[in-house]
């Protein structure tokens, strides 16, 4: 009971009193939120050494945070929350029944409780390992600005749930893949602040002008693989499965229920990615503070893996190393444990995630019941939908995390810009969005169909 009641009074956003949200509305405070995170971004953490960052640029990108700034945590708090709470309810240790309201909001609470904790338990292991160095006698101030910044965040994320469209979570992180995906095309300022063609249209053209044929093909490569897997993902979008569903009152009128083949979405890739980043931070933490490698991994002085577990879950481009002939056999070995790694993970965190967030068969059955709707030729009773809908729930949730590990991770080994993770998550994220807006013109079109979405 105390926990419970501690849960109910974390401070959190408030939630819209109209039943509905305009579009307007969800856009403006989506605008809002994306305006904010990118100041926040900007904003450099004071009391910190600058040289003690430069290892940890590589991560920024999968934890949606810009290191060095006052928001240097970016969702890790959040998503390592959302890991351990899934896979403890998983594994049923905690046991919350997610398929009721009370369940739900439990659940929830539980996971922001545990994100605050994280939040601070972050900021502290990140300036005493100097993963982010504090200059003598700063050290309180820099742990209370991360803090800080960790804290805005999560309320950040709620207020895009509540009042915009998806995610804060899947919006920091299509907002920095964006950012550094137009800086890698078209960057021409180098570290010491003079002209460098450094971005990869920009080195083309340099090539080109000299006569560089490997410069070519290393700027050019990464540009096409980046592009078929823009159009892998926009395909395999489109593939679904239509569940014909009739209105119970409006005889004659009837609609099509598709079941994406992604159909856990983007999340599980994000919280395998995440995991990822986390244990490749923390080995290079240990790293620093010990003085010495350990079992998560050994890291180089770029704040690459070169041993460990982070080595071989991580990736090394295949491709750029047949270009340049710096191929060696272990990263074939290496390559093998990346994809299965991906696979595995997106196929768990698919099930945890379909089973947490009501899309599992049971909570779609009640959805469609409550709307008013039923499936032509069978009987109007939730358990018939449920049993219908698990033949066809279970093998998406499977298939789709497969794909969207092997989609990752080989995009990964292939060298696509800012990592083939971070582009697979951009482009579902923003195809999310769209769904996400057509989906609320849908509702203002059709309140029929108010019910059926959850809105």
């Amino acid at each position: 009971m105390a926990l419970r009641d501690l849960l109910k009074n974390l401070p959190e956003v408030r939630a819209p009193t109209e039943k509905k949200v305009s579009f307007n509305v969800k856009l403006k405070w989506t605008l809002v939120i994306l305006v904010g995170y990118f100041i926040l971004a900007n904003i450099p953490l004071f009391g910190i050494s600058g040289s003690s960052l430069s290892r940890f640029e590589y991560l920024a990108i999968m934890l949606g945070t810009s290191f060095g700034s006052i928001i240097s945590l970016g969702i890790g708090p959040i998503v390592m929350a959302s890991i351990i709470l899934q896979l403890l309810n998983g594994a049923q240790i905690l046991n919350i029944d997610t398929n009721t309201t009370e369940g739900k909001k439990f659940f929830q609470g539980l996971q922001k409780l545990l994100a605050f904790a994280f939040v601070i338990f972050e900021a502290i292991v990140y300036v005493l390992m100097k993963g982010i160095a504090a200059e003598p006698g700063f050290t309180g101030i820099v742990i209370t600005q991360l803090c800080i910044g960790g804290f805005l965040i999560i309320f950040m994320d709620e207020v895009t749930q509540k009042w915009g469209f998806g995610s804060g979570v899947s919006l920091f992180i299509a907002a920095g893949i964006g950012w550094r995906l137009f800086s890698l095309l078209f960057q021409f300022i180098g570290p010491q602040g003079d002209f460098e063609a450094s971005g990869h249209v920009l080195a083309i053209i340099s090539s080109v002008i000299i006569g560089d044929g490997t410069g070519v093909i290393r700027a050019f490569f990464p540009i096409v693989v980046t592009a078929l897997l823009f159009l892998a993902v926009v395909f395999a979008q489109s593939l679904k499965v239509e569940i014909p569903l009739a209105f119970d009152r409006i005889r004659g009128h009837s609609v099509k229920w598709p079941l994406q083949f992604f159909y856990a979405g983007v999340i599980p890739v994000i919280l395998v990615s995440a995991l990822v980043a986390n244990l490749q931070l923390f080995g290079s933490l240990l790293q620093n503070w010990l003085g010495h490698a350990t079992f998560l991994g050994g890291f180089a002085e770029g704040g690459h893996a070169v041993s460990g577990l982070a080595f071989w879950i991580g990736s090394t481009p295949i491709l750029e190393t047949l270009i340049t002939g710096s191929f060696r056999w272990i990263y074939a070995g290496q390559a093998v444990g990346h994809v299965v790694f991906y696979v595995v993970f997106s196929v768990m965190f698919s099930f945890f995630w379909v089973g947490t967030s009501g899309m599992d068969a049971r909570s779609q059955a009640n959805k469609i019941v409550n709307s008013g709707m039923s499936m032509p030729g069978f009987r109007k009773d939730e358990r018939v939908l449920e049993s219908i809908l698990k033949r066809y729930i279970g093998p998406l949730t499977i298939m789709g995390g497969v794909a969207i590990g092997l989609l990752a991770s080989i995009a990964d080994l292939l060298g696509a810009l800012v990592g083939g993770t971070a582009i697979l998550l951009a482009i579902m994220i923003l195809y999310q969005l769209y769904q996400n807006i057509a989906q609320q013109h849908a509702v203002d079109m059709n309140p029929a169909l108010k019910g059926f979405f959850g809105a």
